[in-house]
C-alpha cells in the first residue's frame, strides 16, 4: 500500500543491532558520534534566545512564500549578498527539497561527492529521483578530479550537489575545483553549513555555485529552530526565484516568529558558534596527541566530524567497540569506497570524548 518513494521496510545492519541490544540491556555507551550541539554540555544564552523569541512571538502572521523581507535581509548582512537573491526555509532538507522539485522530474539523478553523509540518499528518493556519485580521492588530502565527475555524469544528471566543507572528511574545494565543477554546465548546489567551521584561515573559499544552502541548525547550534535559507545565483536567477516562489506558496513552512527573531538569533548565534569552534578545536588537538601510530587520523580541514582510518573491518570494529562501550560510526555508512574507516564526532562533550578515545586506542 506504500509509495516507492523510499525503502519503507530497510534492512537493519548488524551495527544497528547490536547497539540497540546493548541500550535495551541499559549498558553506558559513550557516544561518539553525537552531533546535536543542544546535547553536548555547551553554554547556550537561554535568557537572550528565549527573549528575542518572545518578542518575535508578538508578530503578525503575513506569509511571504521566499520568506520575510526582514529575514531574508538579516541572511544577506550575515553572507554578504542581495537580499533579493535568498529563499527562506524550514531547513536545508526543506532546500534540497524545493531544488529537486524544481530541477528534476522523476527518475531524473543528481550527482554528488561520495564519502557522503547518508541524508541526500534518502531526500532523493522522497523526490522519486536518483542519487549517483563521483569519488573523492585520497592523496595528501581528499581531492576531486574532474575526470571522476564527468565519468559520472548522464543524461539524466540535472544537478550536482556538493558540501562544502564535505561531511564527514572535512575537506574544503579549492578554487580551481569549484571552477572544475562550474565547467560542466550543470547547476551546482553547495552546502555549507558548516562552512564557518574551518580549522585554518587560508582554507576554504567563498563558493559561487547556482545555490548556496546554510541555516541555523549548523551556523549557530540551533537546530530546534528549524530555519534555513538558500542563496541564489547565476544569470537566471530572478526566474529560477520566482519558480522557487512558487514552490515554497505551496507550503508556507517557515515560523513567523522564528523569522521575526532572525536578526537576533544570528547575533545571539555567533556566540553559541565559537563555543562550538572551540569545542571541535579541543577536541582534535586530543585526537592528534593520543592516537597510536596505528591508528590514523586523515587530515581534516573544517566541519565537526574526523575520519579514523584502522586496519581491520568498519563494521567488525564498531561492533567490538560497542562492547567496550564505545559508539562511533563505521565508515560504510558514509560510502567510503574501501574497508578500514571510522568516523568520530568532534562535538562530543571532551570527558566522554577522551574516555573513548583512549578505549579505541587500547
Amino acid at each position: 500500500m506504500f509509495s516507492r518513494r523510499a525503502d519503507w521496510n530497510p534492512q537493519i545492519n548488524r551495527f544497528t543491532v547490536a547497539r540497540e541490544e546493548h541500550r535495551r540491556h541499559g549498558d553506558e555507551l559513550l557516544d561518539l558520534t553525537v552531533s546535536n550541539p543542544t546535547r553536548v554540555g555547551l553554554p547556550y544564552p537561554d535568557d537572550e534566545l528565549a527573549e528575542a523569541m518572545s518578542r518575535a512571538a508578538r508578530a503578525p502572521y503575513d506569509p511571504q512564500p521566499l520568506g520575510m523581507a526582514s529575514a531574508r535581509e538579516a541572511v544577506a548582512n550575515e553572507i554578504g549578498c542581495d537580499a533579493a537573491d535568498i529563499v527562506i526555509t524550514a531547513s536545508t532538507s526543506e532546500s534540497y527539497s524545493f531544488l529537486f522539485k524544481l530541477l528534476c522530474d522523476p527518475g531524473d539523478a543528481v550527482l554528488t561527492a561520495a564519502p557522503s553523509y547518508p541524508l541526500l540518499e534518502h531526500l532523493a528518493a522522497l523526490e522519486l529521483i536518483e542519487v549517483r556519485s563521483f569519488p573523492l580521492e585520497f592523496h595528501r588530502r581528499w581531492e576531486l578530479h574532474p575526470e571522476r565527475v564527468g565519468d559520472a555524469i548522464t543524461p539524466r544528471t540535472k544537478a550536482i550537489v556538493i558540501v562544502n566543507p564535505n561531511n564527514p572528511t572535512g575537506s574544503y574545494l579549492r578554487h580551481d575545483e569549484q571552477d572544475a565543477l562550474a565547467s560542466f554546465g550543470l547547476p551546482v548546489i553547495s552546502d555549507e553549513v558548516f562552512f564557518d567551521y574551518r580549522f585554518a584561515a587560508e582554507i576554504g573559499g567563498a563558493t559561487q555555485f547556482s545555490f548556496t544552502l546554510g541555516g541555523l541548525s549548523k551556523s549557530c547550534g540551533l537546530p530546534h529552530y528549524k530555519l534555513g535559507w538558500m542563496r541564489v545565483g547565476g544569470v537566471e536567477k530572478r526566474r529560477v526565484i520566482n519558480a522557487l516562489e512558487l514552490i515554497a506558496d505551496n507550503f508556507l513552512s517557515v515560523s513567523t516568529p522564528v523569522q521575526e527573531a532572525l536578526p537576533d538569533l544570528l547575533r545571539i548565534g555567533a556566540t553559541i558558534r565559537e563555543a562550538i569552534r572551540a569545542r571541535t578545536r579541543e577536541n582534535l588537538a586530543v585526537l592528534r596527541e593520543r592516537l597510536p601510530s596505528s591508528i590514523t587520523l586523515l587530515p581534516v580541514e573544517g566541519g565537526w566530524s574526523a575520519v579514523l582510518r584502522i586496519p581491520r573491518t568498519d563494521e567488525d570494529l564498531a561492533i567490538e567497540l560497542l562492547d567496550k562501550g564505545v559508539i562511533v560510526h563505521p565508515g560504510y555508512f558514509f560510502d567510503f569506497e574501501r574497508e578500514g574507516y571510522i568516523v568520530v564526532s568532534l562535538l562530543t562533550q571532551p570527558d566522554i570524548f577522551w574516555e573513548g578515545i583512549d578505549r579505541i586506542r587500547s
